[in-house]
């Protein structure tokens, strides 16, 4: 079979994947599942060029810029950037984008199926069943008949150089299918079909062992055509037909090509577009504090259980100190290792505040100046490595999302809402239990205790510094969840609200309101859940319980308020996808940071002294959570607008009472305070310092 020029070059580059990816069986069978047909049924253009991914962006610039080591890095991780660098290969045509949804339901279609809920729209990568089997949202296609000319189309729209597939099984709780063997065959019109061929004889690909495990397979000679199917010939002998798959493939550039154009979608940001390994990350963020050495400072949090550092960008107007009534605001990705869309977002955050810094971007200036930010990529460093070892499609669904220990850092944290719910119900005043503040129990600082060193470190961090609002990156679906994540009487789901329930809802919707894929309301949903229905925001134990969740821990233990980001139904994205990622999220990134300058801030001073006062506490009438003074008095209480009557109270202090008006601008409302001691306070001191008791003490305060 003659090979037109594109498919041999592209078939050079891809011949390092052969040996260990195409897992090709030769079974020497000559019966063929389709008609037979002439070669010519195949589109086989002498000259062509191929475009970048059939599904709209180009291939992506990669942006190299200067490759320094950080100035946190130990010698030992320098020398080791001195060797070869990591050399992992990209494969060379990016996936259609069955599991990003590029691909539209209507592009694939099936011999057969059983039901809608196992019909061909559901044959997509990672795509998750719901619980109950049966439904409109299983798991896989599945093929209503068990024989070998069953097969799953897909339509590319567009002339395409397809290169290679990926398979999957079922994804189900109640049933174990999947297919262990299929040919693929090509066609430019649906009707006519070619079987791929290696050499004399029909190819016969290697397919699944497990239900989970994604497997891939490169055709052996890259061929350009519009339709693909996947022919299953074997399957799991007690299970049925049942698939999930991604087509690999280059979009040719044809001017026949009567559909329109989507080459222009991707970001007019030159950032640095890829997913970057542990040292590509070092690198970059090395490469951003060159660039704006003003603004920027590197430091470490700690360390993973493999030794690989917790690497935070701070961006500041005065990098390296807290300024006395400047909020901090943190950004935390990479929690499950293999959710990467978040890391390669903060990545490009980094870069793109530096750089709009110095352009004069007048946002960005007063962003930078007003707040202190904190930038985490990487919480579990361990577990991303095993997922990019893998690569963003074959990293299957659960590669790296635990820590090197096998914990899921997000049900890590001290479980402080069962104590404090427990506190409730045994106190006779409900008013005198802490609702914030809580102490970690004992059980959870012991040395045998399992915390993984990632969890230790972040909870040290949050305890230094004096965060206001964060945000945790995650992946996997597209909704913004908001506290409590934890139900009481370990309700599987049950909407569990905070006292500020209605500033969270705010704050999750300004995030996905402003994210352009959230917002769209022809968007397919990403599984088997609606999160349309609910503006693309849900409490978190109303979605699912999670005890020692991160967000629930900084609401109870620090002042900071935290929501997570659900960014995408792809957990890691192909690299060609970031540009258009970036775009989807760069305003709702800018804009949830601005939030951190919402309602009331002051600081809280001693009447005589003028000195700010540490762990003062402030009290908002009709909010049963309560924050604390930072350090050097100053503190920040996130209100949606309204009047609010605030009390502050310190030991050893009278208390002070205003009212506090919000408005609805975007930013806060200064709301300092003057404690007097009281005056048994004043007497301890004078005592102490040996001093004489004035007269006008009388002597009822004597101890």
């Amino acid at each position: 079979m003659e090979k037109p020029l594109c498919a041999l070059a592209a078939l050079a580059f891809l011949g390092v994947f052969l040996g260990e990816a195409g897992a090709l069986i030769i079974d020497g069978s000559t019966e063929n599942s389709t008609s037979e047909v002439p070669t010519a049924a195949i589109n086989r253009p002498q000259s062509v060029s191929v475009e970048g991914p059939s599904r709209g962006p180009p291939s992506p610039t990669t942006v190299t810029g200067k490759q320094l080591d950080t100035d946190s890095s130990s010698k030992e991780e320098e020398a080791e950037d001195k060797k070869t660098e990591n050399d992992k290969k990209e494969l060379d045509c990016p996936p259609l984008g069955l599991e990003s949804l590029w691909v539209d339901d209507s592009q694939i279609t099936a011999s057969s199926y059983q039901r809608m809920g196992l019909g061909p729209q559901r044959g997509r990568l990672n795509i998750q069943s719901g619980i109950e089997d049966g439904d409109l949202y299983d798991g896989a296609w599945c093929a209503e008949y068990k024989d070998q000319h069953q097969w799953l189309e897909v339509d590319a729209m567009h002339l395409t150089l397809f290169t290679g597939v990926i398979l999957q099984g079922r994804n189900s709780i109640w049933s174990w299918d999947w297919v262990q063997s299929y040919k693929v065959q090509l066609s430019n019109d649906s009707v006519y079909w070619e079987t791929c061929m290696n050499g004399t004889e029909e190819a016969i690909f290697e397919g699944n062992q497990n239900t989970e495990t994604p497997v891939l397979g490169l055709l052996p000679s890259p061929t350009i055509a519009r339709f693909i199917r996947i022919n299953p010939q074997t399957w799991y002998s007690n299970g049925t037909i049942c698939l999930r798959a991604e087509i690999l493939g280059c979009r040719v550039d044809d001017p026949n090509d009567m559909y329109p154009s989507e080459r222009n979608l991707g970001s007019k940001e030159s950032l640095d577009f890829r997913h970057h390994n542990y040292k590509e990350m070092r690198k970059l963020m090395k490469s951003v504090t060159e660039e704006c050495p003003d603004i920027t400072r590197i430091y470490t949090i700690g360390k993973s259980y493999m030794g690989l550092k917790l690497y935070v960008m701070e961006i500041s107007d005065n990098p390296g100190k807290h300024e006395l009534g400047e909020p901090e605001f943190r950004y935390v990705a990479g929690m499950h290792g293999n959710e990467a869309l978040g890391r390669e977002l903060v990545l490009n955050l980094m870069q793109y505040l530096c750089r709009e810094y110095k352009k004069g971007n007048q946002r960005i200036i007063r962003l930078v100046t007003e707040t202190r930010i904190h930038l985490l990529p990487s919480m579990n460093p361990d577990g991303y490595e095993v997922a990019y070892e893998k690569g963003s499609e074959l990293a299957g669904w659960a590669e790296g999302r635990y820590s090197f220990e096998g914990i899921d850092l997000n049900h890590n944290f001290p479980d402080l809402n069962n104590i404090m719910w427990d506190a409730e119900e045994k106190a006779t005043d409900k008013t005198k239990v802490s609702n914030h503040y809580i102490p970690i129990p004992e059980y959870y600082t012991q040395e045998d205790a399992l915390v993984a060193p990632e969890t230790r470190a972040v909870i040290n961090w949050m305890q230094e510094i004096p965060f206001v609002l964060s945000a945790n990156l995650h992946g996997g679906e597209l909704v913004v969840t908001y506290p409590y994540d934890c139900t009481r009487d370990w309700a599987p789901q049950e909407n569990t609200p905070t006292a500020d329930d209605a500033f969270f809802r705010w704050l999750a919707t300004v995030y996905a309101s402003t994210n352009l894929v959230m917002a769209n309301p022809d968007r397919r949903i990403c599984h088997y859940e609606d999160f349309q229905a609910h503006n693309n925001i849900i409490n978190g134990g109303a979605w699912h319980t999670v005890p020692g969740s991160m967000n629930d821990f900084s609401y109870l233990h620090t002042n900071c308020f935290e929501v997570t980001v659900e960014l995408s139904c792809d957990k890691f994205p192909h690299a060609s996808e970031l540009p258009i990622e970036w775009e989807n999220n760069k305003e709702s990134l800018l804009v949830y940071m601005e939030q951190v300058h919402r309602g009331i801030k002051g600081v809280v001073r001693d009447k005589e002294t003028k000195e700010g006062i540490a762990d003062a506490l402030i009290k908002v009438e009709d909010h049963n959570h309560d924050i604390r003074s930072a350090a050097g008095g100053d503190y920040w209480r996130l209100l949606n607008p309204g009047e609010y009557k605030v009390v502050v109270w310190a030991e050893g202090y009278l208390p002070s009472m205003r009212r506090c008006h919000v408005g609805m601008e975007p930013h806060p409302t200064i709301c300092d305070f003057t404690l007097t001691k009281t005056p048994i306070q004043r007497l301890k001191e004078i005592r102490a310092k040996g001093g004489k008791i004035p007269r006008t003490f009388s002597c009822d305060f004597a101890p």
